[in-house]
């Protein structure tokens, strides 16, 4: 008899989950009534009709708010368990409670003072070279 180490069990598992989402998709695919029709196909926003193209880019804003929310989502998800036991640690667990929340709050206020809270964020207006010299030129003619 050959004996599988755990690693050999959890390609085994591996494997076996492969073959299983491999299997069930065909037979999805086998089985399924295939009556394509333009309502089936059209995309669906909400119950509106659609406008426009659906391949528009979206701003990376979107992106970036969302992570930022799933960040601090996660982070204050960790206060229930806190709250729920802190009082068996006494003080102690209180205090790194309190800590645990001033970092929080200070990676939030960072967020917040470099602007990636904002939907809409000025653009920035690089400088141009000839405004620089031209105000250089300027500056020593007053000289």
């Amino acid at each position: 008899m050959v004996m599988l180490t755990e690693f050999g069990k959890i390609l085994i598992f591996i494997i076996l989950a492969i073959v299983f989402v491999v299997i069930t998709l065909f037979l999805n695919k086998l089985i399924r009534p295939n009556r394509p029709t333009y309502e089936k196909k059209k995309v669906y926003e909400c119950g509106e009709n659609p406008e426009g193209s659906p391949w528009v880019k979206f701003n990376i804003r979107f992106y970036v708010v969302a992570l930022i929310f799933l960040i601090f989502d996660v982070e204050v998800v960790l206060l229930f368990p806190w709250a729920l036991t802190y009082k068996e640690f006494g003080v102690y667990g209180f205090v790194v409670g309190i800590i645990f929340l001033l970092i929080l709050a200070l990676g939030m206020a960072y967020e917040w003072r470099k602007g990636d809270l904002e939907w809409a964020r000025p653009e920035p207006k690089p400088p141009i070279l000839d405004d620089l010299l031209n105000s250089n030129k300027s500056e020593e003619r007053k000289k």
